[in-house]
């Protein structure tokens, strides 16, 4: 009977073990998620102020006759 008993606790160990891999792996696809994020809103950051700029630049004078 001992054994059936550790066979058990195995079993539940292993199955423990599983879901906190499971849960340290989409934890770790979380925080790369957010720093992708970061450095993708950094970067749009960074470009979009010129365009705007350039936009409203070009906007406030009449467009020029080819």
């Amino acid at each position: 009977m001992a054994s059936s008993n550790k066979r058990k606790t195995t079993m539940a160990k292993r199955d423990r073990e599983r879901g906190l891999a499971e849960r340290r792996l989409e934890k770790q696809a979380r925080k790369v998620a957010r720093k992708q994020a970061a450095a993708d809103g950094a970067a749009s950051a960074h470009e979009h102020p010129l365009v705007d700029e350039a936009s409203q630049t070009l906007g406030d004078q009449p467009p020029a006759s080819i």
